[in-house]
This record gives C-alpha cells, sequence and structure tokens, in this order.
C-alpha cells in the first residue's frame, strides 16, 4: 500500500513536517503490526509553491508537481497537514488541492491535522479542513489532530489527550480505513458511507 503525506509547513525545520511525520510513522506502524507493507512519502509543498502558481495560470503542471498530484490520487491512504493561516488553511495548502480532479479522492481514506502557536484555532480542523475534503468526497477518519505549540512534549491531563495519544488514536484510525480499503473494490458514490461504517466496526487490538 502507498501513504502519502502532505505538508504545507513553510519553515525550515516545520512543525506541520513534524506532525506529517508522526502522524505517518504511526498509520504504517499500525499497518505493519498486521503484516501490512507500506510505501510512505511525504510532500513538501513548499517546494512546489512556484510550481504551483504557475499551474493555476497556465494550465499545466510542471514534471515535480504532476508528480507530487499523481501520487496524492494513487495513494491507498492519505495524510494532509496545513499550518494555521488567517483562522483557516494556508493559501497553498488550498491552491494545492485546488489542483486535484474533484473526482480523484472519492473515497480515498484521508487524516487531517493543523499546527499553530496556539490552540484557539482547533476548530480549523472542523470549520475548515474536514468540510474541504468532504466536498472532495474523500472519507475522512474521526480523529483530526491540531498541534499548537505547547502540546509538544505535553502529556495532557485527565481531561485531554496528550498529543501523542491523539497522533496513536489518529493513525491507528487511518490504518484500520486503509486496511478495509485494500480489500475492498473501489467504491462508487453509493458505497462511501458502507466504508465509514466498515471503519466504525474495524478496531486495531
Amino acid at each position: 500500500m502507498r501513504l502519502v503525506a502532505v505538508s504545507a509547513g513553510l519553515s525550515t525545520p516545520s512543525s506541520t513536517r513534524l506532525l506529517a511525520d508522526r502522524l505517518a510513522e504511526s498509520a504504517r506502524g499500525e499497518l505493519a503490526a498486521h503484516d501490512q507493507d507500506v510505501d510512505t512519502e511525504v510532500i513538501e509543498l513548499r517546494e512546489l509553491a512556484v510550481a504551483v502558481a504557475n499551474h493555476l495560470v497556465t494550465g499545466f503542471p510542471s514534471p515535480q508537481l504532476g508528480s507530487a498530484i499523481d501520487a496524492v490520487t494513487g495513494a491507498h491512504g492519505l495524510i494532509a497537514v496545513t499550518p494555521v493561516f488567517t483562522a483557516s488553511y494556508s493559501g497553498l495548502f488550498k491552491s494545492f488541492f485546488d489542483l486535484i480532479d474533484p473526482d480523484a479522492l472519492t473515497g480515498k481514506p484521508v487524516l487531517v491535522a493543523a499546527t499553530g502557536g496556539t490552540a484557539r484555532h482547533s476548530l480549523v480542523l472542523e470549520h475548515a479542513l474536514r468540510p474541504l475534503f468532504a466536498h472532495l468526497r474523500a472519507t475522512v477518519v474521526p480523529t483530526a489532530v491540531y498541534a499548537a505549540s505547547e502540546d509538544w512534549g505535553s502529556g495532557g491531563d485527565e481531561y485531554t489527550e496528550g498529543l501523542p495519544a491523539r497522533i496513536r488514536r489518529a493513525g491507528g484510525e487511518l490504518a484500520a480505513l486503509m486496511a478495509v480499503r485494500a480489500v475492498t473494490p473501489e467504491p462508487g458514490d453509493d458505497d462511501i458511507t458502507t466504508l465509514e461504517r466498515q471503519l466504525s466496526d474495524l478496531r486495531f487490538d
């Protein structure tokens, strides 16, 4: 199986890239524990920023951008991580997914995540990222992950799961849905809810 993570972080090093790596490791580990071989690729959108802009105005992707789009559309599972800009996903993140064929992500398992300086922006997961991929008819896993600056190295408390626990749970949900999709025929529009039901029934012990 192929797992692709898209990171829209702009800095180096990037907490957005770090979160993408951690989520990919979690999902890959869950699948490997159940004898599933997974090839993982991380796409750094900052390296494609000029190519994305050129594609938007010319309609033609560069070879590197074309390869990234093919990787996303051909993946068995997708992780999409963006920094929060002006209370939403970044413009680069949105521009990249604007280039994806509207039908290419239908039924594809997607884990959404975001990073920001403060926990106040965590609702970006529900008011921006989840609706975006629902519009693209992807199957978004139940647990989305937001990492504020203070979350790194935090173990949480009796009321709130720490970041490592949320990463493990989200990675496990993505792995479970990828495993279901690997043995299920490609879905039509009417089959997406069936896949979601299978995810709710499937648990990795």
